[in-house]
């Protein structure tokens, strides 16, 4: 930190400095066009249908929401975790639908 230096300058010196932007890049990009959707790097979000509340006009009953993920740390054993991982893009969703589908098979099993 000691061998970093503070350059003060004013508003009108740094709008005299030369940006390093490349605009022509950026103006020939925008000409391209290209939507969110075809962006590599843009990620769909994972939707689980299944569980969706439908909310009629008047609002919504927070009562009837379901109760919002708790992040914990959790030891599984490698082969186990590396299979769920193979599946791919949601890995946590599908084991946690896993451990709920055995809670409620005991749940019901009383």
């Amino acid at each position: 930190m000691s061998d970093d230096t503070i350059t003060r300058m004013s508003l009108d010196e740094i709008r005299r400095q030369k940006g390093q932007s490349d605009w022509e890049r950026v103006e020939r990009e925008a000409e391209q066009d290209a939507a969110p959707a075809d962006d590599p790097a843009f990620d769909e979000p994972e939707w689980d249908f299944a569980r969706a509340i439908f909310v009629e006009a008047g609002g919504l009953n927070l009562d009837d929401l379901p109760e919002a993920k708790k992040p914990i740390s959790l030891r599984v054993d490698r082969d186990v975790l590396d299979f769920f991982k193979r599946q791919g893009k949601g890995y946590q969703t599908r084991m946690n639908a896993v451990l709920r589908a055995y809670m409620e098979a005991v749940e019901k099993k009383g």
